[in-house]
């Protein structure tokens, strides 16, 4: 899988966000993209993703060398971010049994398994609004790590999550090499492994 990303452009009302960004991404790699809080990571991601439109230039989704079609792209992206919202009034048992009947999970996980692989096994039962912030970001990275999905995008991981949280973090961020992975952050222990960085900066 492959992003093509040509003199892209972001703008809000007369405030351009970033242009001319011109980008090749590839899977089997990594890549973070840092700069100053405010500085239009996040907005860079969501329109990567179709999240935002461009206000200028053009994005290409390729498989296998054959651009895709935009109504397609959700199926092979999947988001873990503070700004996409869980279904609350669902159980975990719920939520992840919706989300598998439109994405399934690597490896055939069940529901129950996949719990169990996010340490919340024993919360299954629990409707999610009843969570604390750092259970509801492991719920939103084990979508995103567990989720059969060619590109991954992790916009600030680690927040909310305390000190096993975030080893569990990197117990499993570490295993999607195999795909494109894109995360947004300020932290270097969320990135340390990455080998590709992108200053956002260059692009003001």
């Amino acid at each position: 899988m492959r992003i093509v990303a040509e003199q892209l452009g972001k703008r809000f009302r007369r405030e351009w966000i970033f242009r001319n960004v011109d980008l090749t991404l590839e899977s089997g790699n990594s890549y973070t993209f840092i700069g100053p809080n405010g500085s239009g990571k996040s907005t860079l991601l969501q329109t990567l993703t179709g999240v935002l439109p461009s206000s200028e230039g053009a994005i290409r989704y390729e498989r296998q060398g054959r651009p895709l079609e935009i109504d397609d792209w959700f199926r092979h992206i999947v988001i873990a971010a503070p700004y996409l919202e869980l279904i609350e009034e669902l159980t975990l048992d719920e939520l992840l049994t919706f989300h598998q009947s439109f994405k399934p999970f690597k490896d055939n996980l069940s529901p129950h398994d996949l719990a169990d692989r996010m340490r919340l096994g024993h919360a299954r039962h629990k409707e999610i609004k009843a969570y604390s912030s750092g259970m509801k970001q492991r719920v939103k990275l084990g979508l995103a790590f567990f989720s059969e999905a060619r590109i991954v995008v992790l916009d600030e991981p680690t927040s909310n999550l305390d000190k096993h949280g975030i080893a569990w973090y990197h117990e499993h961020v570490r295993q999607l090499s195999s795909q494109l992975l894109l995360i947004g952050s300020n932290q270097p222990d969320e990135y340390d492994f990455c080998p590709n960085t992108v200053d956002i900066m260059q692009w003001k």
